[in-house]
């Protein structure tokens, strides 16, 4: 007979962390006392335990992610997907927006007169916003690629959430990013996905309220 355990909506989540912390420990691996609220909260997301290997963080990105959203940071999302995940309303608190212009009819002509991909001119079109930019990424590696193009010109974000996922230039896209000196959080290798940046984000979110 199949068991089922009878779990309160409110204890879901917190049951879940528990299962996440319980069963990583049996598996013998540590997670950073600073990193496990976003990495669990990955883990949780995708029930991929690899991320507690592969996830990768530069020198207190999390405080500066914080940090810049305090000060009003809007963050820009490659998929309409991403968008959707991030807790906008806990975003807006603190002045931030969240964007994706994937979808917009400009960006669309653009791409295919120049034969790029829509990713690429969304970038493109959220770094002319006057306001600073947190950049999460969970789909397109080009969008990283022109990000970091733009880093070498002199851009500055206020951070990067790099974690697209494929097969083409994904894994050079995040090595790009993750040579840079931009707050980064980036999923080395191939893994990651729409679903993993919301979470990221609102990881970083929920340390705030």
């Amino acid at each position: 007979m199949i068991k089922i355990d009878h779990v309160l909506p409110a204890d879901i989540e917190k049951t879940s962390f528990a299962t996440i912390d319980k069963e990583l420990k049996e598996m013998g691996k540590t997670v950073s006392e600073d990193l496990v609220k976003v990495v669990y909260r990955v883990i949780h997301t995708t029930a991929d335990f690899e991320y507690a290997d592969t996830m990768t963080f530069s020198d207190s990105v999390q405080d500066k992610l914080k940090e810049a959203i305090s000060n009003g940071a809007h963050i820009i999302t490659d998929t309409t997907m991403a968008l959707s995940g991030i807790n906008k309303k806990t975003l807006a608190r603190f002045g931030g927006e969240a964007h994706c212009f994937i979808a917009d009819e400009d960006v669309a002509a653009s791409a295919k007169e120049r034969q790029v991909t829509r990713a690429t001119v969304s970038m493109e079109k959220a770094m002319k916003m006057e306001v600073p930019l947190i950049f999460a990424i969970g789909n397109a590696p080009t969008a990283l690629i022109t990000l970091y193009e733009a880093i070498e010109k002199g851009y500055e974000p206020a951070g990067i959430v790099g974690v697209p996922v494929g097969f083409v230039n994904v894994v050079q896209a995040k090595e790009l990013i993750m040579s840079t000196k931009v707050p980064y959080i980036v999923n080395k290798g191939r893994k990651g996905g729409s679903n993993v940046a919301a979470a990221i984000c609102n990881a970083i979110l929920y340390q705030m309220v």
